[in-house]
């Protein structure tokens, strides 16, 4: 699929989470960088945590791609828009937070760094953000409560510097 049909497949309207329109996607200007979340069919093989691509998308050319989780494995069918239910995020655009490093009264469950998200959109979730997923594929904490979390620390380092590189603003969640 070429960049710009896969901008086009991904970018939802904030306030419906509607399909962009053509009309709509034709009005963006092309040097906006954003990332978009996509579930794939891999699955981490010890933990069956569903992998999810995480793109990040300037000047309508695919710059980097990383493997992600969010939500837990046993919960990828529960209700999105429900806080507590540790599923992954419901499907819209957010805005990115500034990243933020973690230190030692952090939870280590974080990794080194946050990047908070905000739905723009109605939902009853929150404190919503990307991160290192630290126990991806190892143990029982595999997965995370609803953010984006990242499977390699090497990635959530370089993500960071992407996002302050290409000044990405916007996050997309597809199904």
């Amino acid at each position: 699929m070429s960049p710009a049909r896969l901008l086009a497949s991904c970018l939802l309207c904030s306030a419906t989470a509607a399909p962009v329109c053509a009309t709509e996607l034709a009005a963006l200007p092309s040097r906006d960088s954003l990332l978009v979340l996509e579930r794939t069919s891999r699955q981490l093989s010890r933990t069956k945590d569903p992998i999810w691509d995480l793109r990040l998308i300037a000047a309508g050319e695919q710059i980097q791609r990383f493997d992600a989780v969010t939500g837990r494995a046993h919960r990828q069918t529960a209700d999105r828009h429900r806080t507590g239910t540790r599923a992954p995020l419901p499907i819209g655009r957010y805005s990115l937070g500034p990243i933020e490093p973690l230190g030692p009264g952090d939870p280590a469950e974080l990794g080194p760094i946050w990047i908070g998200i905000e739905p723009l959109f109605p939902t009853g979730r929150g404190h919503l953000g990307i991160h290192l997923d630290p126990s991806a594929n190892r143990n029982a904490n595999s997965g995370t409560l609803g953010c984006v979390g990242l499977v390699h620390r090497d990635d959530m380092l370089l993500l960071a510097e992407l996002i302050r590189r290409h000044q990405v603003t916007a996050l997309v969640v597809n199904e």
